[in-house]
């Protein structure tokens, strides 16, 4: 995993850690959610910079 990549999820998954109040023991589960999301908008974003036809408003 890229360190860019790595930096965005950390920082997804600490916000998402945040929100529901700083809970111990569950860090993996908000590193697996962040994760989730961060690939999810990077494949989104690779998509639609190949192909601009594409769009997120369907």
């Amino acid at each position: 995993m890229d360190d860019e990549l790595t930096q965005r999820i950390r920082h997804r998954a600490r916000e998402k850690w945040e929100l529901a109040g700083y809970p111990e023991d569950r860090s993996e589960e908000f590193w697996l959610e962040a994760e989730k999301e961060v690939r999810g908008e990077q494949e989104t974003y690779t998509e639609m910079k190949s192909d601009p036809s594409v769009t997120t408003n369907s």
